[in-house]
């Protein structure tokens, strides 16, 4: 891939390394259904927004992921929670800027987003500064190591998640919910996606019995495999229930990130029967897609290949409740149909 296209997945596979300890990586439009602003209940009734709104007049302390007490002001209006946005938009808040890298976004979102200004993945303070936000919150201790969190702190209330709960999309959901004063709505959308992905488990157990399914990324004539335990691995294989094929199993035993890389040799004894392909390279002719050892696999051959694209408008290299709600729309569209 060359010039402004290789810098977005170059950018993207570093900050994807610092944020979701990912060895080599970072939405088709689908509806997001489940993870978007949980309904009313009944008029007779408050709903949990509007209860969460008058509590959410007084400030609060919380201690972060760091071990830092933050003053949460009451009601911020000019949040920053850059790559984190995914945990905003299903509890229906927008930021005053969003996450970015070289000529891109996470267009997976842009529904929610479309009017949201970007700022850079690595927040330069002055950056941050323009925005005059209320309320800073970062995901992993990586985006405020080195002096930067004093910095931070001094432009805007900062909270950071940490490495542990920013690791489980379930966990900062939550946290976010407890920080922004939605606990009741984060609870809600939680509940809805359970309940989505239980229902999708049942009909993907009914229409691919014992078949196995892999999400393999194509990045600049190289392929990547997901983690059987994490990012879209952990919706595919812990949320749905599809059977791990013994090729993932081995190279997630080996390797640390969410996306480990696989050989050709390796791709030749991949034993799935339905294939998620995220193509990177559609820009450059998909090269590496005309090699008789990807041909020879078993999905490809048969035709249950899934493609979506690789350059940010794909849920599949993201992970969060907008974005694993989005992959199992994908997952019923495509194999149960």
């Amino acid at each position: 891939m060359l010039g402004k296209s290789k810098k977005l997945v170059v950018v993207l596979m570093s900050v994807m390394i610092l944020s979701l300890v990912l060895a080599a990586c970072g939405g088709n439009k689908e509806n997001n259904e489940g993870t978007n602003n949980a309904a009313a209940t009944e008029s007779a009734s408050p709903s949990p927004e509007a209860t969460e709104t008058a509590a959410a007049q007084t400030e609060q302390k919380l201690t972060d992921g760091m071990g830092n007490e933050v003053t949460i002001p009451a009601n911020p209006q000019r949040i920053i929670a850059s790559y984190l946005e995914d945990y905003l938009v299903a509890l229906g808040v927008k930021p005053v800027a969003q996450w970015s890298v070289t000529n891109g976004i996470q267009d997976y979102l842009q529904n929610d987003l479309k009017d949201i200004p970007t700022i850079a993945y690595d927040l330069p303070f002055e950056a941050v500064t323009s925005f005059t936000p209320d309320l800073l919150i970062m995901g992993p201790n990586s985006t405020v190591e080195g002096g930067k969190y004093e910095q931070y702190s001094k432009i805007a209330p900062t909270f950071v998640l940490g490495d542990e709960v920013n690791s489980d999309w379930r966990k900062a959901l939550l946290k976010i919910g407890e920080v922004l004063q939605k606990k009741d709505q984060a609870q809600k959308v939680l509940d809805d996606y359970e309940a989505k992905a239980a229902d999708a488990k049942t009909k993907l157990q009914a229409a691919i019995p014992d078949q196995s399914v892999a999400a393999i990324w194509l990045v600049q004539n190289n392929f990547y495999v997901v983690s059987d335990k994490l990012s879209s691995g952990a919706v595919l294989y812990n949320d749905l229930g599809l059977k791990v094929p013994a090729v993932v199993k081995e190279i997630s035993a080996a390797g640390t990130g969410n996306w480990n890389a696989i050989s050709l040799e390796k791709l030749a004894d991949l034993d799935a029967d339905q294939l998620i392909l995220i193509n990177s390279d559609k820009g450059t002719g998909s090269e590496a897609l005309k090699d008789p050892i990807w041909q020879s696999i078993p999905a490809v051959k048969n035709g249950h290949v899934y493609e979506y694209d690789g350059q940010g408008s794909s849920s599949w290299l993201y992970y969060g409740p907008v974005a694993s709600s989005q992959m199992i729309d994908n997952i019923l569209k495509d194999i149960v149909k």
